[in-house]
């Protein structure tokens, strides 16, 4: 293939994804936006009458925690992503909100999810299958670390140091800690990391990411419209990200 046609082709293959990108950028973010429904009624319902006047910040307002539960889980996030030089850890990003609105939800109640036996590791390719709700699994775990705290050092979770803190998580990981019976806190210990890992790149309409720092760390530019205006670019871009909320707000 000659240089001119191999450049020729390099230009026919920018313009299709510049103006394919164009035509379906719109597309995609509404439809986002469209299938994402934050405490909406299940189908079929009427909508009540009444609504509660809405939380002066959304993504603070506590859900299904108490406020025990809401410091035990912002002390073990952030030791799960603390904040250093880089940027915010876990308490500064909100990911304790975000964990508790995702467990007062469908996700925290195994809603679309199979429910019936056999529970546990029957096949390895199963994974980690609990008779027990991730909300129930949730609150029994952070129960099990303040008791081993308690039993430890007499004192709560929160309480104690981060090195004493990290003994514990580590405890939990391995599975040396028992959450419930037949539930070690390994499994508490991996829905743990997940939704603290969730929280911190999520979208903030979500209650975690607080003003999208997560995404800024990485440099991750969030839910743009569209990218045509710099398909063209060789060099890296740095765009302000944008969140789910800016286009909500647009409209």
């Amino acid at each position: 293939m000659t240089e001119q046609s191999e450049q020729r082709q390099s230009n026919s293959r920018r313009r299709f994804l510049k103006y394919s990108g164009a035509a379906i950028g719109g597309a995609v973010v509404t439809g986002v936006i469209a299938g994402c429904n934050i405490g909406g009624n299940k189908a079929g319902e009427p909508a009540p009458v009444e609504k509660q006047p809405p939380a002066a910040n959304y993504n603070e307002a506590v859900m299904f925690f108490n406020q025990a539960q809401l410091q035990i889980t912002e002390a073990a996030a952030e030791r799960i992503f603390p904040k250093d030089e880089l940027g915010p850890g876990a308490t500064e990003l909100g990911v304790a909100f975000y964990i508790d609105h995702q467990l007062a939800g469908q996700y925290g109640n195994n809603v679309r999810e199979y429910r019936m036996g056999p529970f546990g590791h029957s096949e390895a390719t199963q994974g980690d299958y609990q008779s027990i709700q991730r909300h129930e699994l949730f609150t029994m775990g952070l129960q099990a670390m303040d008791d081993e705290s308690n039993r430890k050092h007499q004192k709560g979770f929160t309480e104690i140091t981060d090195e004493e803190r990290d003994a514990i998580l580590t405890s939990m990981q391995k599975g040396d800690i028992t959450v419930v019976t037949g539930v070690t806190g390994k499994s508490f210990f991996n829905l743990l990391r997940s939704m603290t890992m969730e929280g911190v790149y999520c979208d903030p309409v979500y209650g975690g990411n607080k003003n999208m720092m997560g995404w800024k760390m990485r440099q991750y530019p969030g839910n743009q419209m569209s990218y045509t205006s710099i398909m063209e670019k060789d060099e890296f871009v740095v765009i302000e990200p944008r969140s789910l909320h800016d286009h909500f707000a647009a409209h």
